[in-house]
């Protein structure tokens, strides 16, 4: 059965798209920690991180890299942290979020519930910074 993020990559499900390419795609997370969290994912269907070829691997890493200096620049913050939890759903992902303080990657507190014109505004700020 395919993932929820399989279905956002053959868009069956609309999403705020942030980067895309042949190989992956970025896009925000609809219950993000904090505004600007944005998920990176393969295209390719694979569970887990770390059973991604080494080549694949590395290419997302530097996709997510693109994508996290247009980040911290349209959304003031510290830093950009990357994370990798792999538990919520099936499909390999990276989490990029906008933090100030170390509980801003804190996966255990309450999610925010952006409206989608939030959400809309805030991927066509990323975007802009391309």
């Amino acid at each position: 059965m395919a993932s929820i993020f399989s279905k956002i990559i053959s868009g069956e499900i609309p999403s705020h798209k942030i980067a895309e390419n042949d190989k992956f795609l970025a896009f925000l997370d609809v219950f993000p920690l904090v505004h600007g969290h944005v998920l990176v994912v393969p295209k390719k269907e694979t569970d887990y991180i770390f059973d991604m070829e080494d080549t694949e691997l590395s290419e997302m890493i530097l996709f997510a890299k693109h994508v996290a200096k247009a980040l911290r620049k349209a959304v003031p913050c510290k830093r950009i942290g990357m994370s990798v939890i792999g538990l919520e759903v099936p499909h390999a992902h990276i989490h990029l979020v906008p933090m100030n303080t170390a509980n801003d990657v804190n996966f255990t507190q309450e999610k925010l519930k952006p409206t989608q014109e939030q959400l809309s505004e805030m991927a066509k700020k990323i975007r802009s910074e391309f």
